[in-house]
């Protein structure tokens, strides 16, 4: 079960930035260009899409955007950190 919602926590947000890519301008609108968007699809998705939503419907990093932006590092972060600590605990575990 743990895996399945690692899968879904590095999948979602990069299916949703993909849809918004092909059918809105909606990340083009917050960023101005392609190359962060493309980068954050790589690199910290969630947080890439929290930004959008701050800069397009709360007027930048201020208040709720930034609590957006917050949660999104975290989420980001929070995957990447319970993929390393379950490989550290199958290490442990088979020594």
């Amino acid at each position: 079960m743990g895996c399945l919602i690692g899968l879904l926590v590095l999948l979602v947000p990069r299916t949703i930035m993909v849809v918004l890519w092909i059918f809105s301008d909606y990340l083009s609108t917050a960023f101005g260009t392609w190359v962060w968007p493309l980068l954050g699809f790589f690199v910290l998705p969630t947080t890439t899409l929290g930004y959008a939503v701050a800069q397009n419907r709360y007027g930048g990093i201020e208040g709720i955007g930034l609590v957006l932006v917050i949660l999104g590092v975290l989420v980001d972060l929070g995957a990447i950190g319970c993929g390393g600590r379950a490989i550290g605990k199958r290490l442990a575990r088979d020594r």
